[in-house]
């Protein structure tokens, strides 16, 4: 196995403190950064490992258009796990012929914005996941490119709750994967087989994650006759300092072995590996209390920025980017609103945190404002893009005006 590459993750001390002190003044708080550079250099890195294989950015990851705009121009056709991220990806200039559709459980009104796209872009290709959506499909007319998601019935990753490869929602029992595809093969134009096992995988867990992509791979040589073998994504990146990086060759050589019989293109969905380590979220303590227990640390960011701590007890590194030279004290982190949830990390040794300081929160490329939300009704965070010396607002900060938007222009909201 070769030694990982150090430089394969931007760590938080990484990002010019300077530099982030300077956005947060000028474009306020809770701020997105997201550094463009950082994710082309992800993709370029992947890309060398991986030449093998058809590369697709896992949309869902971040949707952020000048994102997905950097990773299509940069070589990345777009994967899409809704129709709103089809949009989403055509608004952003993506070409339909190089888009994805990968539907889980998909409303009607998905599966009608897919069917309509297709009707104008038949190289476009609709991924199943359960064979009453073939048949929804048909009812609409559909008689395009489709391939099957199998489960295999084992999982991978940080978290049960993304552990897809085991989990009864995602995809095509297996046994029931060859029945399954010899009635699409009389339906539609048959070309693939897709899975997704997990995310979050680093090198500790490629062995885990062989003995869930052998299975899939075995499933592809049995039925046979397949244009493509979408793997899907899952590698992922350190969350702790400490952490070393995914041994990326050491990855690109477990799937090449893996699928070494398989008689079709192999296609990967990176989403988390080329973006998360691209994103930092700023925020600035209004408020410190001081406990018997520890030092409570308020800050303008919560779990309407960023839920992944709330919801898979995620760990993100935090930087005093205001008073890195001060003495660690332990502290709880937590933002404004009125849930014990949003708590960003409790009793974690930190560079004395005063009010007004300015707070990074790492790795939130991925996952991070895709899941922003409105509670407490708390407007969404700007965000903006840094490439070389530059920077431009992506997202707007949204205001309490936007919050009423949809419902001044409902005509019955009173």
């Amino acid at each position: 196995m070769s030694s990982p590459d150090t430089t394969a993750v931007k760590r938080l001390a990484d990002w010019d403190g300077d530099r982030l002190e300077r956005l947060a003044a000028e474009y306020d708080t809770p701020l997105y950064v997201t550094d463009l550079d950082r994710i082309r250099e992800n993709f370029a890195r992947f890309e060398s490992a991986f030449d093998f294989a058809h590369l697709m950015y896992a949309v869902k990851a971040n949707t952020g258009r000048a994102v997905v705009r950097t990773l299509y121009d940069a070589g990345a056709d777009i994967e899409c796990a809704a129709a709103g991220e089809l949009h989403r990806a055509l608004a952003a200039g993506v070409a339909p012929e190089d888009l994805q559709y990968t539907a889980v459980n998909p409303p009607d009104g998905d599966l009608d914005y897919a069917v309509d796209l297709w009707e104008d872009t038949p190289e476009l290709t609709i991924t199943a996941g359960a064979a009453m959506t073939l048949d929804r499909l048909e009812a609409r007319g559909f008689d395009g490119r489709l391939s099957l998601r199998v489960n295999p019935g084992i999982g991978t990753g940080h978290h049960e709750k993304v552990a897809t490869g085991k989990d009864a929602k995602f995809g095509i029992p297996y046994e029931d994967v060859p029945g399954l595809v010899e009635s699409a093969r009389e339906r539609f134009e048959f070309v693939g087989l897709h899975a997704h096992v997990g995310s979050g995988v680093l090198s500790a867990d490629l062995d885990d994650h062989r003995r869930a992509l052998r299975k899939v791979a075995d499933m592809a040589e049995r039925v046979g006759d397949l244009e493509f073998l979408d793997l899907g994504g899952g590698f992922g990146v350190p969350y702790r300092p400490e952490e070393p990086p995914l041994d990326i060759e050491a990855a690109a050589g477990m799937v090449r072995e893996v699928t070494a019989d398989v008689d079709a293109t192999i296609a990967l969905e990176p989403g988390r590996y080329l973006v998360a380590d691209a994103g930092a979220l700023l925020t600035r303590a209004n408020t410190i209390k001081r406990t018997p227990k520890t030092r409570v640390v308020g800050v303008d960011a919560g779990l309407t920025s960023l839920i992944r701590p709330a919801m898979f007890d995620s760990y993100h590194h935090i930087r005093n980017v205001t008073g890195g030279d001060r003495d660690p004290v332990e502290s709880s982190v937590g933002g404004p609103l009125c849930t014990s949830a949003d708590v960003f990390c409790t009793d974690r040794p930190i560079p004395r945190p005063e009010a007004d300081d300015v707070l990074a929160i790492g790795n939130v490329g991925a996952y991070g404002i895709n899941l922003a939300s409105q509670f407490h009704s708390q407007p969404k965070p700007a965000e903006v893009a840094i490439e070389g010396g530059d920077e431009r607002v992506t997202r707007r900060r949204e205001t309490f005006d936007d919050l009423m938007r949809l419902e001044d222009e409902a005509p019955g909201y009173i």
